[in-house]
């Protein structure tokens, strides 16, 4: 069937304290390495770059079938890769749609209304978009009630999409996923240390770590990344307490000097950090102005943690591949309900830490940046 393109707390409650309000001369926002590299991608080579990663991503990541009812979402920011993306599915699948949607305002934000709808129907998805579509009630309703196979690539470039993470023996990957998973049963306790300054502890569910984010997806209701490559889980709500030092990178922006956030019952009291914290807080306090003040009070969630299995990702300044660094860790700070959590609150932003200790219970998992098993 022939389907035509688209075009087209409280807010004072529980909220990390602020210092006394300067304005800060801030310096421009360190330049991710894929935005410089992309720039140099522009020849003539690039078609059939693209061309080759997106025919891996449809016929090794999707495993996709001449019958099924595809979708690819694009937003203008990322638009030579969901038409890449769209003419490797139309290979396989003549039930394939495309659309561009406006860009959202950031990770976490629901679609257009239609757009959500569509995702309802499908079998794949496959959503190249500058902000995360994973996190929200649309992948959630599609992936967990419809059945949709859903590979999301929020902040994709073409460097992205055609080196480093995306590079990987993905089903190597998720054989690496597979045993680390095995050896994290009956285990609860957490706790993250970094000679940079981190020390933070708390409790998990042994049952619900996330193993899927491999870069295979064969079955119903599966959502992941792609470039895959990580484990995670929701931390148990109120359980966590501590100090927690970001020095790799926050969302798409590699630092220069640490983000510092405290930790009380689960929810970030306090962020140190220079010109990089005020941007955070700024950041959280537009996303306030939309809540409730219920759902203020939860906005500081720490709502997930992971570490990353991709042993070709690397740390660019881009959340899509910096979480999937083999050897680094993260925590998201946000919305949590995508994992079951009561965080309500429409963003999702995550923080990579290089070189932590990961302890899980008795078993080490990483070591000063080492996968130790």
């Amino acid at each position: 069937m022939a389907r035509r393109k688209s075009k087209r707390a409280d807010a004072e409650a529980k909220k990390p304290k602020k210092k006394p309000k300067k304005k800060p001369q801030k310096k421009p926002a360190k330049k991710a390495e894929s935005e410089e590299v992309d720039v140099e991608l522009e020849d003539p080579d690039i078609s059939e770059l693209l061309a080759s990663s997106a025919d891996m991503v449809v016929s090794t990541c999707m495993q996709m079938r001449s019958w099924e009812n595809v979708l690819v979402i694009t937003d203008p920011a990322t638009a030579d890769i969901g038409q890449a993306l769209y003419e490797a599915s139309s290979r396989i699948s003549d039930r394939v749609l495309m659309v561009m949607m406006p860009s959202t305002s950031q990770h976490g934000d629901e679609p257009p209304a239609p757009v959500a709808e569509l995702m309802r129907r499908q079998h794949i998805v496959l959503a190249p978009t500058r902000y995360s579509l994973t996190h929200t009630r649309a992948t959630h309703t599609a992936a967990r009630k419809e059945g949709a196979r859903i590979a999301t690539m929020p902040g994709i470039t073409l460097d992205i999409f055609t080196k480093g993470g995306m590079t990987a023996d993905f089903a190597e990957v998720k054989r690496d996923i597979t045993k680390v998973g095995g050896l994290l049963r009956k285990k609860r306790n957490v706790r993250v240390t970094s000679e940079a300054g981190t020390d933070v502890e708390f409790r998990v569910e042994p049952r619900k770590w996330k193993l899927e984010d491999n870069g295979i997806l064969s079955r119903p209701t599966q959502v992941s990344n792609l470039p895959a490559g990580k484990v995670f889980i929701m931390p148990r709500e109120g359980r966590m307490n501590g100090r927690i030092v970001i020095d790799g990178s926050w969302d798409s922006t590699l630092l220069d000097e640490p983000l510092v956030l405290h930790v009380e019952d689960g929810k970030i009291t306090h962020i140190e950090g220079s010109d990089i914290a005020d941007e955070v807080r700024e950041q959280y306090e537009a996303a306030a102005e939309r809540l409730g003040p219920k759902e203020q009070e939860l906005l500081w969630t720490v709502a997930e943690f992971g570490f990353g299995m991709n042993p070709n990702a690397r740390l660019i300044g881009n959340v899509l591949e910096d979480e999937k660094v083999r050897g680094t860790c993260y925590f998201a700070i946000g919305d949590n309900t995508n994992l079951g959590g009561s965080a309500s609150v429409g963003i999702h932003v995550t923080g990579v830490l290089r070189n932590p200790k990961v302890m899980i219970d008795d078993f080490c998992v990483l070591h000063k940046g080492d996968l130790v098993v």
